[in-house]
C-alpha cells in the first residue's frame, strides 16, 4: 500500500507541475467525526464487540479539472495513523495436561495507516458539489496474546459519498466545507500459528465533517 501511495502522489505531483495552467488544485484539509465498528475474535471462543471511535486527521489533496465539464478527479492522502483503544479479554485455553484449562489474557489494538481516497467530484451550480470516492487503508494489528497467537496485517477498501460547498477567494484560493459518509468492506486476519484463531472486522462505517483550503492553477 505505501509503495502504491508513493507512486500515485509522485505521478500527480509531476502532472501538477506539467499542467499548472490547466485546472489543477492543491490543498490541505482537516476532518473530524466518528466511526462505528463491529469486530469478532475467534480463539477457541467467539467474542463479538461493538465500538465507537471519535477521530480527527489532516490530509493533503491534489485535483485535476476535466476540461470544460463540471467534473474534477482527485486524490486525498492522510499521512498520520489512526488507532483504536486496546481491547483486553480473558479466556480459557486447553493446556494439554489432563485436558486442564488455563485462564489467559488477550490484548488487541489496531492502527489504520495510509488512508488514501481517489474521488470524482461534480459541481452542482456555482458553489455546491457532490463527491464519490474509492478508499484504501492499511490495517496493522498490535497484540499481546496469552494463547501465543500473532496476527498479520492487511488492508481494507471502501467507498465514500459526500456533499459540500466551495467558495472561491482571490488569487485562485478557495475554501470548502463538506460532509462525507464512509463505509469499508470487512476484513479477516488469521493467526500465524493457528488458523482457527482469527480477528474479523465485520463492519466499519463513519461520518466526517471536513474543511479544506486550497489553490487553483
Amino acid at each position: 500500500m505505501k509503495k502504491l501511495v508513493t507512486i500515485i502522489i509522485a505521478s500527480l505531483l509531476s502532472f501538477t507541475m506539467a499542467s499548472a495552467e490547466k485546472g489543477v488544485n492543491i490543498g490541505l484539509s482537516g476532518s473530524m467525526g466518528g466511526f462505528v465498528a463491529t469486530a469478532t475474535e475467534s480463539a477457541g471462543e467467539r467474542d463479538k464487540e461493538d465500538a465507537a471511535l471519535a477521530v480527527g486527521w489532516a490530509s493533503v489533496f491534489l485535483e485535476k479539472d476535466l476540461g470544460d465539464s463540471p467534473m474534477t478527479i482527485g486524490i486525498d492522502y492522510v499521512p498520520t495513523s489512526q488507532g483504536t483503544e486496546t481491547n483486553t479479554s480473558q479466556r480459557r485455553q486447553l493446556t494439554g495436561v489432563g485436558n486442564a484449562t488455563a485462564l489467559v489474557t488477550q490484548s488487541v489494538q489496531v492502527d489504520f495507516d495510509d488512508l488514501t481516497t481517489v474521488y470524482l467530484m461534480g459541481r452542482m451550480g456555482e458553489n455546491l458539489f457532490a463527491k464519490i470516492g474509492y478508499m484504501s487503508v492499511d490495517v496493522v494489528t498490535n497484540e499481546t496474546l496469552g494463547t501465543g497467537s500473532t496476527y498479520g496485517d492487511g488492508d481494507m477498501n471502501g467507498t465514500l459519498i459526500g456533499v459540500g460547498y466551495n467558495n472561491d477567494l482571490s488569487n485562485g484560493m478557495f475554501v470548502r466545507v463538506e460532509g462525507n459518509y464512509m463505509t469499508f468492506d470487512g476484513l479477516t486476519l488469521t493467526a500465524t500459528n493457528n488458523a482457527e484463531n482469527q480477528i474479523t472486522i465485520d463492519t466499519l462505517d463513519g461520518a466526517m465533517a471536513k474543511i479544506s483550503i486550497g489553490k487553483s492553477f
